[in-house]
């Protein structure tokens, strides 16, 4: 925040410290499983401190990155407020994290990759491209679509995802330097893992529907 509130903000240090966060996250829970914190610490709830950090990492700081370097229509900033509140409705959910199926209700409010993306689309495509996909993202954030949760995943699944997600992660990072304006075929490359992140939660979801 305190580079976001910055006179000139440099996007990329915002990324650099968001994935700090995403490693964070991706361990947080398996530490917490293996030194046993529930019944060290059965006074504190993990889930709340779990839910409130992912919401300002995932959904408020990078929302509001977008709306600090203007990647959205003149006079329409406000309308991260939307996402905001989406997200905000989707972490609260009763049904948010489906554990024992592995799965995530509705789009699970990965607004740090968004925003990574948002500055590209808007090179790209302008501000109303910025902002279509935002509202679209906002509106699945409530729907019952359901996402991979990628450390709950099926064994062989989790291991390509995770597995996958680090060679996208490096992607990502060799497409810092020149950000904004990445080579059009490194970025093309880049969206292969969310592509196949989303091919393969669909498919895992319709074959546990035939199963139930």
């Amino acid at each position: 925040m305190a580079e976001i509130i910055s006179p000139v903000c440099d996007p990329r240090i915002v990324f650099v410290y968001l994935l700090l966060t995403n490693v964070i996250d991706a361990i947080d829970g398996p530490l917490a499983r293996r030194f046993e914190v529930k019944t060290r610490a059965p006074a504190f709830d993990g889930r709340t401190i779990d839910d409130l950090l992912d919401y300002l990492t995932f959904a408020f700081i990078p929302l509001m990155l977008i709306w600090r370097m203007d990647w959205l229509p003149q006079g329409w900033g406000w309308t991260v407020t939307l996402a905001m509140g989406s997200s905000l409705l989707g972490f609260s959910h009763r049904h948010a994290k489906d554990e024992d199926g592995g799965f995530f209700r509705g789009f699970p409010s990965y607004w740090n990759i968004f925003a990574f993306y948002a500055g590209i689309l808007f090179v790209w495509g302008g501000g109303w491209a910025v902002a279509l996909m935002m509202w679209a993202l906002s509106i699945m954030t409530l729907s019952p679509l359901r996402f991979i949760y990628p450390n709950l995943a099926p064994r062989r699944l989790r291991r390509i995802l995770l597995g996958g997600a680090a060679g996208w992660v490096a992607v990502m990072i060799l497409m810092l330097y020149p950000y904004p304006h990445p080579p059009g075929w490194l970025t093309l490359v880049s969206l292969a893992y969310p592509l196949f992140y989303v091919a393969a939660s669909w498919r895992l979801a319709a074959s546990r529907d035939k199963l139930a």
